[in-house]
């Protein structure tokens, strides 16, 4: 039986602020396996992008901390690692690209010379060495006159090409992690595809798992194995994508699948938003935290938490009292209200 390459155990990452502890990572458990694509899903301040700092031990300090669980990555803790250990293990066996690219890389250096210091700082190679490396990188994500390109600066580059420039840092090392934060973010969608694609094709050429952090589920759809819906801080279901895609159990997934745009959907459909903000994660509601926003919540969702069950034989999880009824569904009369709101 194939081992994970990652295992999350009942993580929990919290940060003090002036108004209180913000639970931001609850209690989330989870695994990678070798070569797989595992996406989380949800809103924004859901705990997404925390899980995947806190996978690399980046979560920022003094304010944030880790306050208990395990992250073992090849049988190791990430979390009993000493500091230079663990810095050797970023970058190398365990990469992560970040959501905004022009931020993420240095202005007053080329973009070659960035992705030859990797090189240079992780494997000892001389100047001229790396630098060749970094221009065959640049070539392999299909950044055109790799080059001259590599000459360049951070702000010569378009937004998608600085992505790609950020992709061929992270893959430099063959690592067996890429932690892709919202790697499509504030592109178009000709763009997104394509660096999806660039993500895909170093994915094998690598071998690498992949943990795609983002909240367009139209990204997800076409690329992941499994999905994790977050939800204040929780996880609220999780599954091979086709489950969740087409037989989600939580009402936040049913939710977040009625609020985007489907290729078969008519012209004359609505989008069905789900209602309300997101809690507070310094004051959550009492029992299930979606219980607030949720069109089938009953009494016992706001008193008690739902814990996560399995609700069905391949895997599937989800943290709802009702979940595990094999006739729930949403009331079609219900959605017809909605859609009319």
């Amino acid at each position: 039986m194939t081992k994970p390459l990652l295992s999350v155990r009942d993580l929990r990452t919290h940060f003090d602020t002036d108004e209180g502890v913000v639970k931001a990572v609850d209690g989330v458990s989870f695994e990678i396996m070798p070569t797989e694509v595992f996406a989380i899903v949800g809103e924004s301040g859901s705990g997404k992008t925390v899980t995947a700092l806190s996978v690399l031990n980046l979560v920022p300090k003094p304010a944030g901390k880790i306050v208990s669980g395990e992250i073992i990555f090849q049988d190791t803790n990430i979390l009993q690692l000493p500091k230079d250990e663990l810095q050797n293990l970023r970058g190398d066996r365990i990469v992560m690209i970040f959501q905004d690219p022009l931020t993420a890389l240095n202005p007053v250096f080329s973009v070659g010379h960035q992705i030859a210091e990797v090189y240079r700082a992780h494997r000892g190679l001389g100047k001229k060495e790396a630098h060749r490396n970094a221009v065959e990188l640049l070539e392999l994500v299909g950044i055109p006159r790799p080059d001259q390109r590599a000459r360049e600066y951070p702000h010569q580059f378009s937004g998608g090409m600085r992505q790609r420039a950020m992709i061929a840092m992270a893959v430099a090392l063959n690592p067996d992690l890429i932690i892709a934060d919202e790697p499509t973010t504030a592109l178009d969608v000709t763009i997104q595809a394509q660096i999806m694609e660039v993500l895909l094709r170093m994915r094998e050429e690598f071998d690498a798992a992949i943990m795609l952090i983002t909240h367009d589920l139209g990204v997800v759809a076409g690329v992941a194995d499994r999905v994790m819906v977050m939800y204040a801080g929780k996880v609220a279901e999780m599954g091979t994508c086709e489950e969740v895609y087409f037989h989600p159990r939580h009402p936040y997934t049913w939710g977040l699948m009625t609020s985007i745009t489907r290729a078969d959907q008519r012209k004359k459909d609505r989008l069905i938003p789900i209602r309300g903000t997101p809690p507070s994660l310094v004051n959550l509601p009492s029992g299930c935290p979606f219980h607030p926003r949720c069109d089938f919540a009953e009494k016992i969702c706001s008193e008690d938490y739902p814990d996560l069950r399995p609700v069905s034989s391949h895997g599937q999880i989800a943290s709802c009292h009702f979940a595990q009824r094999p006739d729930w569904t949403p009331p079609a009369e219900l959605v017809a209200g909605r859609a009319r709101r």
